[in-house]
């Protein structure tokens, strides 16, 4: 199984993990569904200058994987659910519990991006996959006891979970476009789904205070949802909507960290139990193996790829950079080798 997917997926989590504890700075200042807008407007704003300093400064284009008009379904429901659903909602959720709670309470996106990836996109989930699922939804379950009052507090984590559910169905939608330019996708989500919250919060008469803290989240932004977001988009094409969402359990850790050393938050004995379920539901997942026969069907298609893989051995007449974009063919093809359920192994089992 290749280590380029699980780099991009590991880089993914690290930046979007910072994010809970530093949007609970701002989220005092900046109402909860515009906060949500702004994160995105920064993703845009980010990426869009990063594009443009990249296009004077580099001259090498690997060619053209931009969306098509047949992907805009996809595109539009993962905007709405992940783009303006789920971050007011987890805006919201963050005003009400600590951010060590909300980090680890992330999680729950690998869960729901799993159970929905097996129920609804057919992908296969063996004995470990499961277990780790029951690990960190225990984990989930601890963390929303409030050890100072003796009960659960509910409103703060169910919305975090309902946040959750909608990155899930998100991150499984955006699956299915995953192989086309991630800079762009990125681009339009958070350019969409800023304006979208940001009007939003003007209509519900909520006041917005245009000093630096307005900064401060478009850079958050432009960190742990854009850069990040491009990455995760990546990860999806080599990993699969499952594990993608797995390997991306390691944003809470950082997060809770960040939460613990920064808002010297504290919410009693709960957290260790939740750590240890969490860590042993992210190391069952890292190990898993997956072997066996399959088929590959003949096919002919366009995407960014390059000849370090079994899948791409095809030849050019000219000198290529890798990567690289251009049609071209898969023959049918029967063989053997751990695999990940990428674009080229979304088969039934």
């Amino acid at each position: 199984m290749y280590k380029q997917p699980l780099i991009y997926i590991f880089t993914s989590a690290a930046l979007f993990g910072i994010s809970p504890p530093l949007a609970k700075l701002l989220v005092k200042n900046i109402p909860p569904v515009a906060l949500a807008g702004f994160l995105y407007l920064g993703a845009f704003v980010g990426l869009s200058l990063y594009s443009i300093i990249r296009g004077i400064v580099s001259t090498e284009k690997i060619g053209n994987t931009n969306l098509k008009k047949e992907d805009l379904p996809w595109l539009a429901g993962a905007i709405l659910s992940g783009g303006i659903i789920s971050p007011i909602c987890l805006m919201f959720g963050l005003s009400q519990i600590s951010g060590f709670t909300t980090s680890l309470l992330l999680n729950l996106e690998g869960i729901f991006t799993a159970i929905i990836a097996v129920i609804f996109f057919k992908e296969n989930a063996g004995k470990r996959l499961w277990l780790a699922l029951m690990c960190m939804t225990l984990a989930g379950i601890f963390l929303t006891w409030d050890s100072s009052q003796g009960k659960f507090n509910l409103l703060g984590p169910l919305l975090i979970t309902l946040s959750m559910i909608f990155w899930g169905i998100d991150n499984n939608l955006t699956r299915n476009i995953s192989t086309r330019n991630p800079m762009q996708i990125t681009r339009i989500k958070g350019l969409v789904s800023g304006l979208a919250s940001i009007s939003l919060a003007y209509a519900l008469g909520m006041g917005i205070t245009w000093d630096v803290t307005i900064f401060y989240a478009l850079l958050l932004g432009s960190f742990s949802y854009g850069i990040s977001l491009v990455f995760f988009i990546k990860a999806l094409e080599g990993l699969g909507s499952f594990r993608t969402g797995m390997f991306f359990s390691l944003a809470p850790f950082i997060g809770a960290v960040i939460s613990l050393i920064m808002l010297q938050e504290w919410i009693g004995w709960v957290m260790f139990p939740a750590i240890i379920l969490t860590v042993a539901g992210v190391w069952l997942i890292s190990t898993e193996k997956h072997l066996h026969l399959h088929s590959h069907q003949k096919e002919v298609h366009t995407h960014s790829h390059n000849h370090k893989d079994i899948h791409h051995m095809h030849e050019h007449t000219e000198l290529v950079r890798e990567p690289h974009v251009h049609e071209h063919k898969h023959l049918e093809e029967n063989h053997v080798h751990s695999h990940w359920p990428d674009t080229h192994h979304r088969h039934e089992h």
